[in-house]
């Protein structure tokens, strides 16, 4: 006898993977006065070291790279940020006659997506901007920052989400995150041209900027819920990862990268952001979800012992259990989270979403249907639930019936 077949596996809508930054992108629509200014792509020969988290160090005898120039930032594009097609990971450089077309031709990316099995997918930055657009809110010009993260964001809705793409690849824009004003007009520019969700750093006071609990990020949250533009944070978007010593290999920092997403969480039910807009959507990507159980049963545990204060100089009293916030308003991400799955009554099935993060190295291309089958009957995911995990539940997280994909 054979056990009852399983559910047919609905066509992917990822909501993480990601593009790496074509080499006119920036030149062709900044002002010509900025071309030597502003990102450009120089191939040219060297060695990438460790130091200072991968110095690019030019020379004749080292190997041929693609380098970002962008005022006085230097930045070579990563084998691991484009990982599929390369073979052997490893540390190293890469140019874009090495790296699959998919990681960046329009064409070839929804190609790649027909043979992953993937319908839609969410794009974050990649080498250049970084997941957030954090190297624009490092340079000095602000001026020129600006412009960079205008261009990218038009690039990303006229270009890379518009013809072929239209209703397969899902905009998403980046902020100005040194002014929240800004960021929000340009939440506002960018809805009206299309774009319904923007990345945002986890933690903005790792970057600098003020934390979430200080109420300066307010008109980023309102402009978002204006809008109904959906929030998206990557682990890693706070540029900082969890370690446990200076000296511990890079596995214990991926290993616990989930940590990230725990505290961001925290954030935004703590500092009363979900309170204080509840039609806000959060959208985790790459966190994970199996650590959520134990995340809200430890907070509304505190909750119900302390909330008759404002649990501190800077808290804010809650009128519901911090749970209610996070399974109205906040939505996880997996690949790979046999764990998460088992304990999904605990977290709420319709706050789960899946992810093929293409074309990084923990992506699961092309084999993100085979994936996908896996875990759903590892977990013993009826048709309903696989349905939710692989696409219903990213159809609701980010709107996606503006785009003309209801079911």
């Amino acid at each position: 006898m054979t056990g009852p077949a399983a559910p047919p596996l609905p066509p992917i809508i990822s909501v993480d993977d990601h593009v790496v930054e074509p080499p006119e992108l920036w030149t062709s629509r900044l002002p010509r006065r900025l071309a030597n200014r502003g990102p450009r792509v120089v191939r040219e020969r060297g060695v990438l070291t460790l130091a200072e988290n991968g110095a690019w160090a030019p020379g004749p005898d080292g190997d041929w790279a693609d380098i970002w120039y962008y005022d006085d930032l230097v930045k070579p594009i990563s084998r691991m940020s484009v990982a599929v097609g390369l073979g052997e990971l490893g540390w190293g450089t890469v140019t874009f006659d090495e790296m699959r077309p998919g990681a960046w031709r329009q064409s070839d990316r929804l190609a790649d997506m027909d043979a992953n099995h993937v319908e839609a997918s969410v794009c974050f930055p990649n080498t250049l901007p970084r997941f957030c657009g954090q190297t624009f809110a490092e340079r000095p010009d602000k001026e020129l920052a600006l412009l960079c993260v205008r261009a990218y964001n038009d690039w990303m809705v006229e270009e890379w989400c518009a013809g072929p793409g239209a209703g397969r690849l899902i905009p998403l824009t980046i902020v100005p995150l040194w002014d929240p004003a800004l960021a929000a007009e340009e939440i506002r520019r960018c809805a009206a041209k299309g774009s319904h969700a923007i990345t945002f750093p986890e933690n903005p006071d790792a970057l600098g900027f003020p934390s979430i609990h200080t109420g300066a990020w307010d008109p980023v949250f309102q402009a978002c819920l204006e809008t109904v533009t959906t929030v998206c944070m990557h682990i890693g978007s706070s540029s900082r990862m969890p370690r446990t010593s200076m000296d511990a290999p890079f596995i214990v920092s991926s290993t616990l990268a989930f940590q990230n997403c725990m505290g961001s969480v925290l954030d935004f039910v703590f500092s009363g952001v979900l309170h204080r807009f509840p039609g806000l959507t959060l959208a985790y990507s790459e966190g994970q979800v199996g650590w959520l159980p134990y995340l809200l049963e430890r907070a509304d545990k505190l909750w119900t012992q302390r909330s008759g204060n404002s649990f501190g100089s800077n808290g804010v009293v809650l009128d519901r259990p911090p749970s209610a916030y996070v399974r109205a308003q906040v939505f996880g991400c997996i690949f790979d989270d046999e764990t998460g799955l088992a304990l999904r009554d605990r977290i709420g099935m319709s706050q789960i979403c899946f992810e093929t993060d293409f074309p990084h190295a923990d992506g699961t291309f092309p084999r993100s249907r085979q994936v996908a089958t896996d875990i759903c009957a590892a977990a013993g995911l009826d048709a309903e639930e696989t349905y939710a995990l692989l696409r219903g539940n990213a159809i609701t997280a980010f709107g996606l019936g503006r785009f003309g994909i209801t079911a």
